[in-house]
């Protein structure tokens, strides 16, 4: 198997590591990705450097989402 590259689209744009993008695995790109159901600050976005911008999902721990995934993830009582 090949291993992205770091510009691939699986891969965060800020850090490298994986991303966990649907949109950018052929088996799963026909579901929403997992940023699609979060806000992520519109600041977090523009700390990006321009040509970064629009490249690749961030992964959550750059998007500063883990808490609202975990919450979301929680079963509703």
């Amino acid at each position: 198997m090949n291993e992205p590259t770091l510009n691939s689209p699986s891969l965060c744009p800020a850090c490298g590591a994986r991303n966990d993008c649907s949109l950018a695995d052929p088996r799963t790109a026909d579901q929403a990705c997992w940023c699609y159901s979060v806000s992520i600050d519109p600041a977090v976005l523009q700390a990006l450097p321009p040509e970064l911008r629009d490249r690749a999902c961030l992964c959550p721990r750059c998007a500063r989402v883990e808490a609202q995934l975990q919450a979301a993830a929680r079963p509703i009582p």
